[in-house]
């Protein structure tokens, strides 16, 4: 069996790609690059030219190949390394009819918890997603900020004592909301200092957060590191380090305890494994960032089925609505608040024929937000 081509789709906000084989398989990956879509779909051109030809089920070896190429790396290329990863499982799992877990050491559990994504433009809305999300069956509920996630046009300050009180009160609010029967996955999105986040963390720390997602940029591990020694709640943070070398640097400082791979950015299945096993010595474990399209999400799933430190799966809005639903023909449901282990063989997902045609590509916008003394802000 050889690979014969390799397309790169951009579709809404997405950017899928397909590889061929003589023996008329297709397999399914996605970058994780986000807002550099473009570029990683220039990688994956690039990459083209050592793939057409080869073996597909030579994952490893390409994978090394490819990643110690040039020596260069970044969000770009590596989300177009993930992809291809996650299509070459695909078709392996297409040509030994299994599913991709399969030939990653089998089922451990039968199927993930998930975590909803909860948002809203105002407490209020988010306070009542929190609450339907547990009607609907949901045990966490994620994507959920103590602060409001602002239009970025608008310009930004707070005293640094109304920003910590009113999140403090926020958190507490969101646990009175839904009682015990909820865990609450606090996002913070990289947008405090240091000294910020010991002072949220301590304030919240009473209502029991799953977990304190991000509280600082990921940039420098040993500041993440002083925050972890000085809070009682578990940090979760992972999903823009792309190598298992920053990862163990990270779990070496003990600056983490869920690591949060995105199997479309850090390597696909083949690399993620590897972090997940990287986590497990470390007694740490495992909650997959999946801010992506269903494909994603398809990944994630074979990922959490043969690991056994997995945690929990992050489930975006929507995976079985349009637009997405009209993206994919997805194997996956989602029953009580967990996504069933699909049987299907590879990653159990596929393109629908007239995705392209019905989602064109809507690229991000450059837009970051300003203080109100016209300074760069992290939101």
């Amino acid at each position: 069996m050889k690979i014969t081509e390799i397309e790169t789709l951009l579709i809404d906000r997405y950017l899928f790609v397909q590889v061929h084989t003589d023996a008329g398989l297709v397999g399914l990956g996605e970058s994780g690059a986000w807002g550099f879509l473009e570029a990683s779909a220039g990688a994956v051109e690039t990459f083209k030219r050592h793939l057409i030809g080869q073996d597909p089920l030579r994952i490893e070896h390409h994978w090394q190949y490819l990643y110690r190429w040039t020596h260069f790396r970044g969000a770009a290329i590596m989300g177009a390394l993930s992809a291809i990863d996650l299509a070459l499982w695909d078709i392996a799992g297409k040509h030994f009819d299994v599913p991709c877990y399969q030939l990653l050491g089998g089922k451990v559990r039968d199927k993930a918890r998930v975590y909803y994504h909860v948002f809203g433009e105002t407490k209020e809305e988010l306070i009542q997603g929190c609450i339907a999300a547990r009607d609907q069956g949901f045990t966490a509920v994620g994507h959920l900020t103590p602060f409001l996630d602002e239009p970025r046009e608008r310009p930004y300050f707070e005293t640094h004592a109304a920003k910590m009180q009113d999140a403090i009160d926020t958190v507490g609010r969101y646990r009175y909301a839904v009682g015990d029967a909820v865990d609450l996955c606090i996002e913070i999105h990289r947008r405090l200092t240091p000294a910020e986040a010991i002072v949220l963390a301590r304030g919240i720390e009473p209502y029991r957060p799953f977990f304190y997602e991000d509280p600082i940029l990921p940039d420098n591990l040993d500041a993440m590191a002083l925050v972890a020694e000085r809070i009682h709640i578990p940090i979760a943070t992972g999903e823009r380090l792309h190598t298992i070398q920053e990862f163990e640097m990270l779990l070496q400082r003990g600056a983490v305890q869920y690591v949060r791979p995105d199997v479309c950015l850090a390597g696909g299945l083949s690399h993620s494994k590897k972090i997940a096993a990287l986590a497990e010595a470390h007694n740490v474990g495992v909650v997959p960032h999946n801010p992506l399209s269903p494909v994603s999400t398809a990944a994630c799933i074979q990922l959490a089925a043969c690991i056994p430190n997995f945690a929990l799966q992050e489930y975006p809005t929507g995976e079985h609505e349009p637009p997405k639903s009209e993206i994919v023909k997805s194997a996956i449901r989602q029953e009580d608040g967990y996504l069933i282990i699909p049987d299907a063989p590879g990653l159990g997902i596929e393109l629908a024929e007239d995705a392209a045609e019905r989602h064109p590509y809507r690229p991000r916008a450059v837009q970051t937000r300003l203080h109100v003394d016209g300074s760069v802000v992290d939101q």
